[in-house]
């Protein structure tokens, strides 16, 4: 299964609905991350008070946890408006200057994916956080002269699900960095009522807390999950979402009760069947169910590792004894020369 096609993947999928609605506009709607919410809350009220744009902002953690969504709500609470790019778009460094020099006062620059700047884009992006300028070379050889424009003060709002990968030099120009982490099951509840709501579904406090346990603590991966289970009740269940009707279409999903799909239990299964449970290369299990090794650490392996089935060591990959609880094969002992 392609991940773009799993109904669990905490990445944006083309059929998604482009729901703008269900998002917050506020930081007082916002649902969960309440340190980062408190952070920013003084973060943009010391900006307004001094009458300045707000210091650049770099948003990092796993996808789906709403960091697009942050960006909007910073947009939002000053007032301003906000250009929305991603690093794999910006191909050129004339592409950012195109962006940079129609920018207004305060406005917001929101890059997703960060990370995946190129380096001739980053070099122009440096002096532009630091220095609002724009550094522009004008001519060709020995006749070449560098102009410097200069450009309002903005803010630079970065996303990225890999920290490790922005270059230190574009880190140190962010003023404030902030890490979104998993939701809870009391947030997540929240979010699947309130959405509910918005869609006009008819939906119980049993099957609200059964979508959202299953939602893998991640908001894009509950709205998925509540429309799928919204065709499900009004197919069978008279449009009515109870405990069981949600249970019954998750079931019908593959997704079990923490919330794996077919993938998650391929490659635990993989690990543990074909590889003693483990060490084994990322690689090795990559190409034993046939996806993608990047697929694997980004999107399968975050989950699994938070739940403790999995553990990276230096010789690779290892199922937990949970793992093997969770899938219902006995766990061998070390008599035996397994790897506890």
């Amino acid at each position: 299964m392609n991940a773009e096609q799993r109904v669990v993947s905490p990445e944006p999928q083309p059929n998604d609905p482009r729901d703008y609605a269900l998002r917050p506009k506020k930081l007082s709607e916002l649902i969960g991350q309440d340190q980062v919410k408190e952070n920013l809350a003084i973060l943009i009220a010391a900006a307004k008070q001094r009458g300045e744009p707000l210091d650049h902002v770099l948003f990092y953690g796993p996808p789906g946890l709403g960091k697009t969504t942050f960006a909007h709500i910073l947009a939002n609470e000053m007032g301003v408006n906000i250009k929305v790019t991603s690093g794999p778009a910006i191909e050129r460094a004339g592409d950012l200057a195109a962006i940079l020099t129609n920018l207004r006062a305060g406005d917001i620059l929101f890059i997703d994916e960060v990370h995946r700047l190129g380096r001739a884009v980053e070099e122009v992006l440096y002096p532009a956080m630091e220095d609002f300028a724009l550094d522009i070379v004008i001519g060709k050889g020995p006749a070449a002269r560098s102009v410097r424009l200069r450009l309002p003060r903005f803010t630079v709002v970065g996303a990225t699900t890999r920290l490790a990968l922005v270059t230190a030099p574009l880190r140190a120009r962010f003023g404030a960095v902030y890490r979104l982490d998993y939701y809870d099951q009391d947030a997540m509840e929240t979010i699947v009522r309130r959405a509910a709501q918005a869609l006009n579904v008819q939906a119980e406090d049993e099957g609200i807390a059964e979508i959202a346990r299953r939602a893998r603590g991640t908001p894009r991966v509950a709205l998925r999950l509540l429309r799928r289970v919204r065709d499900y009740a009004q197919v069978r269940a008279q449009g009515v979402i109870t405990g069981d009707v949600a249970r019954e279409a998750l079931d019908l999903l593959n997704v079990d009760p923490l919330g794996l799909d077919d993938v998650d239990r391929r490659v635990l299964r993989t690990i543990i069947e074909k590889y003693h449970g483990g060490p084994v290369g990322l690689n090795t299990i990559a190409a034993s169910v046939s996806e993608a090794p990047d697929t694997i650490m980004e999107v399968v392996e975050p989950y699994l590792l938070r739940l403790g089935f999995l553990e990276r060591t230096a010789q690779g990959r290892i199922a937990t004894r949970a793992a093997y609880e969770h899938l219902g094969i006995p766990y061998p002992d070390e008599q035996q020369g397994r790897l506890l």
